[in-house]
């Protein structure tokens, strides 16, 4: 970004749209901005200044280009690990989050639309190599935490039936249990775990569907070093984020959480999961099996 004093005064202004330049280039400074390795730029005045325009109905007009455009930037560097590029995919997963839920509001875009962009947004987040959290000087990349957020998002999509969100719980799974050298250790088990009750207060899929998906977790969750085996650390990264991931929901799914209604149904997230006591027996069991060690076993049923 050019100048952060002019965008700084478009903040003290109540992020009212300046009318001395065009909407076009003025989005597309920002859009540069999300790419920037100064946090104050990217996190401080790009996102904020584009959610708050998303919010506020600036692009309702122009959302299918405008989502198709964001879309782009997931590819940007894809399959570096470490470098700089990280910063535009992750917050642009962060942005189309925003845009996803203005739609879940207003119902401006075609369903075959939003589709296009959870195809994006999936194979974004399954091919991410770059896990870092917190980087050092640059501030947030977030990788998963944004793109469970992205993916929170699409859940509440009204576009969204049972085969969708089955296919974004695969997609998280499949993101959990994939291996790599980051342990998530900046709540991104949390922001996962939030994106999975998202899905289960949709109350669209069955125990047996929500138990075929939680078996790869659990499994990975449930390895164990073999005693004669010299290991670099214990437990793996994947190990340790699988476990990570059934202690959150557990507990999400005992406390219950907050989240955004879908359209339609204001009372989402007052709704009980249907299959919630299931689901607690289920991750209960899972969490026990990852650490026997710890855990009693589960009372016999004689």
């Amino acid at each position: 970004m050019e100048s952060t004093s002019y965008w700084q005064d478009v903040m003290a202004a109540d992020y009212a749209v300046p009318h001395d330049r065009a909407l076009t280039d003025l989005t597309e400074e920002l859009v540069r901005g999300l790419a920037s390795t100064n946090p104050q730029i990217r996190d401080a005045l790009a996102y904020p200044t584009l959610a708050t325009w998303l919010e506020r109905g600036v692009y309702d007009d122009l959302l299918p280009g405008f989502g198709d455009g964001l879309c782009a930037g997931l590819n940007y560097g894809l399959g570096e690990d470490g470098t700089d590029t990280v910063f535009r995919r992750s917050f642009t997963a962060l942005t189309l989050a925003e845009v996803i839920h203005r739609d879940n509001a207003e119902f401006l875009v075609h369903d075959e639309v939003v589709m296009r962009w959870g195809d994006r947004l999936a194979t974004w987040l399954l091919r991410e190599r770059d896990l870092r959290g917190y980087v050092a000087d640059c501030g947030w990349a977030h990788a998963v935490a944004h793109g469970a957020d992205a993916i929170g998002a699409l859940a509440r999509s009204r576009h969204c039936d049972a085969g969708v969100l089955r296919a974004l719980l695969d997609v998280l799974a499949d993101r959990i249990v994939k291996d790599t050298q980051y342990r998530w250790v900046h709540e991104e088990h949390d922001r996962v775990a939030h994106a999975v009750m998202t899905i289960l207060h949709r109350n669209m899929l069955t125990s047996d569907e929500l138990e075929r998906w939680l078996k790869p977790v659990a499994a990975t969750a449930a390895q164990q070093p073999m005693m004669h085996e010299t290991l670099p650390e214990w437990p793996t990264p994947n190990v340790f984020n699988a476990r990570g991931v059934l202690h959150v929901l557990l507990s999400q799914l005992a406390i219950g959480v907050k989240g955004f209604p879908i359209p339609g149904d204001d009372d989402l997230f007052g709704r009980p999961i249907e299959a919630r006591a299931d689901l607690l027996l289920m991750v209960t069991e899972a969490v026990r099996a990852s650490q026997p060690y710890i855990y009693r076993p589960a009372p016999s049923s004689s």
